[in-house]
């Protein structure tokens, strides 16, 4: 008898636990909404996908940006740009699982920016701290660096 409740206590217990996939795939998914806001030049729909908080933190251009705020601002000045347009490499996309609650997304992506008769394409990498919340996913923090050929 204790070893048939040992075994519903277990199934029970794996059947309420999140999987590694689901997680990966709703880190995915937070990901291209927030690509899909940021082409949409739509950033109060950007702000809704951070961590409502001032350790919220950007690396960008070797300068740290700390809370969702300063993240607004500073993509609002690049999105003055006539073109503006984030193409992520969804298929070359990493999910690294910190624990539960935590995972990473690396992937490339070109940042198309500037005139629109002659923008520049810019290669990165980013690697983004995505943290489930009570109310979903949230990115809690980005990493950019131009991506640099081997």
């Amino acid at each position: 008898m204790k070893k048939v409740l040992a075994g519903v206590i277990v199934a029970l217990s794996l059947a309420n636990a999140p999987s590694a996939d689901a997680a990966a795939n709703d880190v995915r998914v937070l990901y291209e909404q927030f690509a899909a806001a940021q082409n949409a030049r739509d950033l109060g729909k950007v702000r809704t996908f951070l961590v409502d908080s001032p350790n919220f933190l950007w690396v960008s251009d070797g300068m740290s940006f700390w809370g969702p705020d300063a993240l607004v601002k500073r993509m609002a000045e690049f999105q003055l740009a006539e073109v503006w347009r984030v193409d992520a490499d969804l298929a070359r996309a990493a999910i690294v699982e910190v624990n539960d609650g935590a995972a990473y997304i690396h992937m490339p992506l070109t940042l198309t920016i500037g005139l629109k008769a002659k923008p520049d394409a810019i290669r990165f990498l980013v690697s983004i701290l995505c943290v489930r919340k009570t109310e979903g996913w949230r990115i809690a923090a980005l990493f950019t660096t131009t991506e640099k050929a081997k």
